[in-house]
């Protein structure tokens, strides 16, 4: 039976498949069940939880195609926390003594919502799990179906996250113009800090897409053009076990010899430590409504430049972040496709009354299917035995990576 009317929010940090995402559900519905009703809550949770809602016009069908050119999200994202109560009051989102899974299922219910799509992370999508289970409790079937957003790609069991591919290609083309600030002062010291808490894949494609870059260049030696300067010459994930006084040591022989040394460096290295610091020293640890550290109040990058600058003797540190510029960008060609995949797949399961997160389930040989929800999590670890991440160390000169201890 054909679902008579369909919502769609978009929920957590941006990430380059988004706003592709939305115009490919819009489009997909218009070809498959053009009966059926749309809307798009604004700003993922909160627009639920407020009633905030878009009705999608013929119009807007028609022009839907346009949003794979955009990034970001044309609905709007939120970090909202289904379960954290007391949050949920102190942002006026829900009255006290109220049950934001009770005023969420409300409004749905209120809607007559068939089918819920959400394109988010592991947070996103098991917290709309969460609510389809309340909802059943209370008499009310809704079918709920995931798309897998992440710039991370650590969604376990997906294969490949939407927007990751992208992520990666954007970072590496925002230090393309970073790195030729090795040349505005002697014995430099960049590092580039890239998205990543729990899983260094993103740093790791990142790199391997800027090694791309300087192998298509052509170089003037003679002139101090060197092919080494704008090499990476150190990449620091959170699954990596290294030693720093022995890194600072290679280092030291890089920037004694080239003038400069250039690091790719994921937000979740060595975060525990840093934690750790900030902590004897009285500071408060900032978290998210997920309970979920802020990175960006860490600033990692910062660490590993006061680290590393006095052990290998840099004159200048300059610390660039990538994250916003890459999480904000349009899908690419790669992403796209895939994008295109998952959510014809996503209509299918909903025309069925199939529920699931959709992606290429890793424990059944990376066949794209709705991954129950009770399967998914976030915080899926890069291995770092992997083959192209041990040559591309090579390049670095790290020679080769030890897997981090679980703490």
């Amino acid at each position: 039976m054909k679902p008579r009317k369909v919502a769609i929010l978009t929920a957590g940090g941006l990430a380059p498949c988004l706003s592709a995402a939305v115009g490919e559900l819009i489009q997909q519905y218009s070809e498959a069940s053009p009966d059926t009703e749309l809307i798009c809550y604004r700003s993922g949770y909160k627009g639920l939880l407020q009633g905030d809602s878009i009705q999608v016009t013929p119009d807007m069908r028609a022009q839907a195609g346009i949003l794979r050119r955009y990034g970001g999200s044309p609905i709007g994202n939120s970090r909202v926390r289904l379960t954290n109560v007391d949050d949920c009051v102190k942002r006026g989102l829900v009255k006290p003594g109220q049950d934001p899974r009770a005023v969420a299922a409300k409004q749905l219910k209120k809607d007559k919502v068939d089918v819920l799509h959400t394109i988010g992370g592991d947070d996103t999508n098991t917290a709309a799990a969460d609510l389809a289970a309340y909802l059943k409790k209370n008499g009310y079937d809704l079918t709920v179906i995931g798309l897998p957003k992440t710039i991370d790609n650590d969604i376990m069991p997906v294969r490949q996250s939407l927007g990751a591919w992208t992520a990666a290609e954007q970072g590496a083309k925002f230090f393309q113009n970073v790195v030729s600030e090795h040349g505005a002062s002697s014995r430099m010291l960049i590092i580039h800090e890239i998205m990543g808490r729990h899983s260094g894949w993103l740093t790791a494609a990142t790199t391997r897409d800027y090694f791309r870059f300087v192998d298509a260049g052509l170089f003037v030696p003679g002139l101090g053009h060197k092919e080494e300067s704008w090499s990476v010459h150190g990449v620091y994930l959170p699954e990596m076990e290294f030693d720093l006084p022995a890194e600072a040591e290679r280092l030291r022989s890089v920037i004694d010899r080239l003038g400069n040394v250039n690091l790719f460096v994921s937000e979740g290295a060595s975060v525990e430590t840093v934690i750790a610091e900030m902590t004897a020293r009285g500071e408060p640890i900032e978290r998210d409504p997920f309970g979920h550290v802020k990175l960006d109040k860490i600033n990692v990058g910062a660490w590993f430049g006061k680290r590393f600058a006095t052990m290998i003797g840099a004159e200048k540190v300059l610390v660039q972040k990538s994250g916003y510029f890459a999480r904000s960008a349009p899908a690419n060609d790669a992403d796209l496709v895939l994008i295109g995949r998952c959510v014809e797949h996503a209509v299918e399961c909903a025309l069925r009354g199939e529920s699931g997160l959709i992606g290429e389930d890793e424990n059944d040989s990376g066949r794209l299917r709705p991954i129950e929800f009770s399967r998914v999590k976030g915080g899926k670890e890069f291995d770092v035995r992997t083959r192209w991440f041990q040559e591309l160390l090579v390049r670095t000169g790290q020679k080769s990576a030890r897997k981090r201890k679980a703490s």
